[in-house]
Parts: structure tokens; C-alpha cells; sequence
């Protein structure tokens, strides 16, 4: 089996959030998970199924129809988008299809209001979208060139709130901007059930991954207060099994607002001393009763991610170095630092003793020496084979899932020499 195949499999088992055990079943009366892209919900009302998210096509969505059906032969009366993140809701058309194959009426689709302008960029973006789906999920390189992005829009949004009137039961739909500006979550006031969808996961929250565009971690705090403040005893996570009971739900929420919090201010208060991003995440040290508790680990998200993020959000792209503040071709820099190396063996024998030394982070450094350098002089292309070495044994190492599918992706393309499309080598 091929290298990064298996280390794939092995690091996405122990870190992706949507590996992690998930509730499938009835969790009250009338409320249902019946699987998708994380927790779908499917919620019994008189005049038909809400469904939350209807998850991936083809094979999927045919099991969650099964699924649906084994509880209730009810029509489907809406389908609600939980976000704006592909995947989701890939399955919309064949939920849509069993609708009117069952003769019902045609479902509602519904959206916050800023779904459709995601989207709408998605579309304009498409390349670089497919792109960072393959780096992120280790696909290899050009599969998704001739998949096309499954984006169905919504027939109706809504900008704060839209409740959804029924004798049985009420149900509310809230914005609830956190992973994205267009998120929503689902509130049952009745039954005191919450599904949190991506503002609530069982990781640390996914603020500045490294492929994304920004992400606003005190809009994310203020979400999960708001969240708080309605008093849940049931919430739905996006991924993993539902949290329960008042009281734990409250510290869940609350002190992961709190960590958001803390980091800004800390962030912040080093940059007003004139520090870099690098040198932030490095001088940091996490208070341990904010996150060394279970429900901020990072298998997906990063403080250090959102440190980058806060950073970038008050600042521009200059990293203060002046070299790179209007840099030569990546191909013309890597040539000349080359060229004034006198003994190229020697920093590779230097980044293998520290590769050997459990310092792979530095090994890359030195490497870079060499690795970045243009053409295919054997130096150059063993210090390209030694760097992807490193990738893979940080991807071992690396406890939050997009880190790893990075050090396993740029592996796979360091091993296929310079592509001009993505920097890689």
C-alpha cells in the first residue's frame, strides 16, 4: 500500500472529527439523527419532517432516506443548511427527487442569507476550491478537476430568526455565526433541545485553518453565549455524540467563549508590544482550565491557527521580514541561495541529524536551503525527497486533522518535483 495512503487512513482515523463516534437514533421524542456529513437531524413535526443538512449523495443519502423511513413516512416539509461549507448538503437533489417520487410537496429549502453570497463566490473560486478539498482531504492532485462543486440554492433565507410554526412542535432557526458567517442552529424551546451544527463541535473551534479565509473568534464567543443563554439540557453537536444536562452544557459553552476570549486579548496585547505572529504562538502558554479539557482538543482546530487568525485580522501580509516585502521568483531565490552554498552535502547531512534528533521542524528549515532551488540537480532533488520525509513524520506527530492532510498532501506533491499550479515541490 502506498505510503501516504496508509498514513492517511492512520491519521485520519485518530484526529477527524467526523470519525469520531457519533449518536445515530431517536434523542427525544420526535427528534432523530439519521446520520450525513456529521449529525443530520431530522425533527417530527404535524405537518411534515424538518431536516437539518441532508449529507453526501448518491450511496448516503440512501441510507439516510432508509433510515428516515424506518421512523416516520411523513413527508419532508423543509430542508435547513446547517452552513455554507460543501458537503453538507451535496444530497439536496435526491431528497428533493424522493419527495416528488413519493408525490409530496415539494420541500422548502432554507438558508441564512449569507449562504447565497458564499456560494455565489464558491462558483467564481472554483479552482482554487477544488484545490484546497484535495490538499485538505489528501486527495490526489486533479481528481476533483472534473467534479463539479454541488451547490443547490436555497428557496427562501432569512437574515436573524425564522421560526417555523406547527401545533406539535415550534421550531426556530437562529444565525448563529461561527465557522461561518451563514451558519445557523436549530432550537426547539419546548424541549430545550439545541443543534449547535459547526458553532458547537468537539473540538477546539476551526478558527484560522491555514487554506480558509478568515474567521472571527470573538463573533464565534459571542454565538456560544447567546447559545448558553437559552438554557439547553439536549445539544446536537456537528460531529460526535450529543452533550447532556444543563449544567455541563453551560461550562461547555461558556468557557470555550472564554478560551476565544482569552486569546484575543493575549494576541493582541503582544502585538501592541511589536511582536510577530511566530513569535506570539511561541510565547503563548494556554491557560490549562481553558484548554486542557475534553471539548477543546485540537483534531480539527488549532490555537495556533486562530492565533495566526487574530493576528492577520489586525495586521497586513508582511511578516516584517524586509526580504520579502517585494520578493524575486521563488525559482530565481532558490537559485541564488543555492548557488552560494559551498557545500550542499553538508546541509543535508546537517537537516538529517536533525531529523534524527526528533527535530523535524527544524530539519525542514535547513532543508529549504536546498529543496526550494529550481531544476533537477541530484542535491536538490534528494533534499526534495528528504523534505517530504519530514512531512510525513510531522503528519505522525500533528495532533489537529488539517495539519496532518497538509504534511501528507504537500508529501505526495514534493514527491512529483515542482507543480507550477500549486507551489509545491
Amino acid at each position: 500500500m502506498d505510503d501516504d495512503v496508509e498514513l492517511s487512513k492512520t491519521a485520519a482515523a485518530s484526529a477527524n472529527p467526523a470519525t469520531v463516534p457519533s449518536f445515530m437514533g431517536t434523542l427525544a421524542d420526535g427528534v432523530h439523527v439519521v446520520g450525513g456529513m456529521g449529525n443530520a437531524l431530522s425533527v417530527e413535526t404535524q405537518s411534515g419532517i424538518v431536516q437539518m443538512d441532508t449529507g453526501p449523495s448518491g450511496p448516503k443519502a440512501e441510507q439516510m432516506l432508509g433510515r428516515l423511513r424506518e421512523i416516520s413516512d411523513a413527508p419532508v416539509r423543509a430542508i435547513a443548511y446547517s452552513h455554507g461549507h460543501l458537503g453538507y448538503n451535496d444530497a439536496v437533489v435526491d431528497w428533493l427527487r424522493d419527495s416528488e417520487r413519493r408525490g409530496d410537496s415539494v420541500p422548502a429549502t432554507i438558508a441564512h442569507e449569507n449562504l447565497v453570497r458564499r456560494w455565489r463566490r464558491y462558483t467564481e473560486t472554483q479552482g482554487v476550491q477544488k484545490y484546497f478539498i484535495e490538499l485538505q482531504f489528501r486527495l490526489p492532485r486533479g481528481i476533483m478537476d472534473s467534479q463539479p462543486l454541488s451547490m443547490h440554492m436555497p428557496m427562501q433565507t432569512f437574515s436573524r430568526a425564522l421560526t417555523l410554526h406547527d401545533p406539535k412542535r415550534s421550531i426556530q432557526l437562529l444565525w448563529a455565526p461561527s465557522e461561518t458567517d451563514d451558519a445557523i442552529v436549530l432550537w426547539m424551546p419546548h424541549q430545550r433541545i439545541l443543534y449547535g451544527g459547526a458553532a458547537v463541535t468537539p473540538s477546539i473551534p476551526n478558527v484560522g485553518t491555514p487554506l480558509r479565509s478568515l474567521r472571527d473568534p470573538i463573533r464565534w464567543a459571542t454565538t456560544l453565549e447567546q447559545l448558553a443563554a437559552l438554557r439547553p439540557v439536549l445539544v446536537v453537536m456537528e460531529f460526535g455524540p450529543p452533550l447532556e444536562g444543563e449544567e455541563y452544557i453551560q461550562k461547555v459553552l461558556v468557557s470555550t467563549a472564554a478560551a476565544l476570549r482569552w486569546l484575543r486579548e493575549a494576541v493582541v496585547e503582544r502585538m501592541n508590544l511589536g511582536m510577530g505572529a511566530v513569535e506570539i504562538v511561541h510565547d503563548l502558554e494556554l491557560p490549562p482550565e481553558l484548554f486542557d479539557v475534553p471539548w477543546m482538543k485540537p483534531l480539527y482546530g488549532d490555537a495556533e491557527y486562530i492565533v495566526r487568525d487574530i493576528f492577520r485580522s489586525e495586521t497586513g501580509w508582511w511578516d516584517r521580514n524586509p526580504t520579502s516585502l517585494h520578493p524575486a521568483h521563488p525559482d530565481a531565490a532558490g537559485e541564488a541561495v543555492l548557488s552560494a552554498i559551498a557545500d550542499p552535502e553538508a546541509v543535508l547531512v546537517r537537516a538529517r541529524e536533525l531529523a534524527d534528533a526528533g527535530e523535524p521542524q527544524l530539519a525542514l528549515h535547513v532543508i529549504d536551503v536546498i529543496a526550494l532551488a529550481p531544476g533537477n540537480l541530484p542535491v536538490v532533488e534528494e533534499a526534495r525527497a528528504l523534505k517530504a520525509i519530514l512531512c510525513r513524520e510531522l503528519a505522525k506527530s500533528s495532533r489537529s486533522f488539517v495539519s496532518q492532510s497538509l504534511y501528507v498532501s504537500s508529501a505526495r506533491l514534493i514527491g512529483k518535483g515542482t507543480d507550477r499550479k500549486t507551489g509545491l515541490r
